[in-house]
C-alpha cells in the first residue's frame, strides 16, 4: 500500500499512458520510456523497462497534422519489438537474440505490405470487379468509392473478428483489456491494484483500434474527393497502369490520412466526456468490443506491473 500511495501523485501529472498487449504481457509508455511485463510460463512476472524509440525528437515533427505518420511508424517499431521480447520471454527463452536492425526493417516492411494489400489493394480490386458487374462506376465516380469503403470495413471487421477466435489471440485480446482498465484506474486516480481496476472498462477512447477505425473511415472520405481530383491533373490512358497508379495514390494519401486520424483519436481522448467525442469515439469503442475480452486478476497484475514500471523505474534495457 505505500507503494501504491507513493504512485498517486503521478496519476494527475502523467494522465497520458499509453500501452499495448503483447504475447502473455502488457507494453506501457510514459512519455520516453516503456516497460514491458510478460507473464513466465512458471508464473513470475518479467519486467523490462526501456527508452521510447522515437522519430519525433525534432520540434516540428511534434506540431499537430504533422506527427500523425511519424507516431504511427514509432508505434509500430516499438510495438514489434514489445511482441518479439514478450515471445521469447513466454516460452523462456529470455535471453535469445531479438530483432536486429534489418530483422526489423524486414518484419515492419512485411507488416505494413500485408496490411496496404488487405485495407488498400484488395478492396479497389473488389470495387473493379462491382465495375465490371455494372454495379459500379469507374474510379471517378463516387459509387467506385463507395463500394471500396464498404469493402473495406467489411474486411476489417471480419479478419478481427475471424483471429478473435484463435485461443492465443484471446489471451492477448484479455490482455489488452487489462491494459484498458489499468490506464483508466490510473487516469482516475483509482487503488493501483486488481480490485481497484477491476470494475473500470475494458474499452478506452484512445485505444488503437479506434485509430485504425480512424484511418479506415478518414481515407474512404478522402479517396472519394481526392482520387478523383487527382485524375484531372494526371491520369494514364492504360488501362492497368491506370488502377495501378491509382492504387499508388491511395497508398501515398495514407500518410495525410493518418495524420488527421492521429489528431482526431487524439482530441476523444481528451475530450472523451464531451458529447461530440462520444459519437466520434463510438464505432472505435463498439470495434473494442471484438478486440478486447474480459481479462482475469493474473493478467490485471501483469498490466500493473508493466504501468509502474513505466511510471516508476528508469530504462534498463
Amino acid at each position: 500500500m505505500k507503494r501504491i500511495r507513493r504512485l498517486l501523485p503521478l496519476l494527475v501529472a502523467s494522465p497520458t499512458v499509453g500501452g499495448q498487449a503483447v504475447m502473455e504481457g502488457v507494453m506501457m509508455r510514459d512519455k520516453e520510456q516503456l516497460a514491458i511485463a510478460v507473464r513466465k510460463p512458471g508464473g513470475d512476472i518479467l519486467l523490462t523497462v526501456r527508452p521510447w524509440f522515437s522519430l519525433t525528437t525534432a520540434k516540428w515533427l511534434r506540431k499537430p497534422l504533422l506527427r500523425g505518420f511519424p507516431v504511427l511508424l514509432e508505434t509500430l517499431v516499438n510495438g514489434v519489438t514489445a511482441l518479439n521480447y514478450s515471445a521469447q520471454v513466454a516460452v523462456e527463452e529470455e535471453e535469445g537474440a531479438e530483432l536486429g536492425p534489418w530483422a526489423m526493417g524486414l518484419t515492419l516492411a512485411a507488416s505494413i505490405g500485408f496490411a496496404l494489400l488487405l485495407f488498400v489493394v484488395t478492396p479497389h480490386l473488389f470495387s473493379l470487379g462491382m465495375r465490371g458487374l455494372g454495379l459500379s462506376g469507374g474510379v471517378e465516380d463516387l459509387s467506385f468509392h463507395v463500394w471500396d469503403g464498404l469493402f473495406k470495413m467489411v474486411m476489417f471487421v471480419g479478419y478481427v473478428a475471424a483471429i478473435s477466435y484463435l485461443p492465443d489471440i484471446r489471451r492477448v485480446f484479455q490482455y489488452h483489456g487489462a491494459e484498458h482498465k489499468v490506464i483508466w484506474a490510473f487516469e482516475q486516480g483509482a487503488e493501483l491494484s486488481p480490485a481497484g481496476a477491476r470494475g473500470f472498462s475494458r474499452l478506452h477512447p484512445r485505444c488503437g483500434t479506434a485509430f485504425l477505425l480512424f484511418v479506415l473511415a478518414i481515407s474512404i472520405v478522402l479517396y472519394a474527393f481526392l482520387v478523383p481530383w487527382l485524375l484531372t491533373f494526371y491520369a494514364p490512358q492504360t488501362g492497368w497502369i491506370k488502377q495501378a497508379y491509382i492504387v499508388a495514390l491511395k497508398l501515398v494519401l495514407m500518410i495525410p490520412v493518418s495524420a488527421l486520424a492521429y489528431e482526431v483519436i487524439k482530441m476523444a481522448g481528451k475530450f472523451h466526456a464531451n458529447i461530440l467525442c462520444r459519437l466520434l469515439s463510438a464505432p472505435g469503442l463498439f470495434m473494442q468490443m471484438l478486440t478486447t475480452k474480459e481479462p482475469d486478476d493474473a493478467q490485471i497484475e501483469v498490466a500493473l506491473a508493466a504501468l509502474k514500471g513505466a511510471v516508476e523505474r528508469r530504462p534498463t534495457a
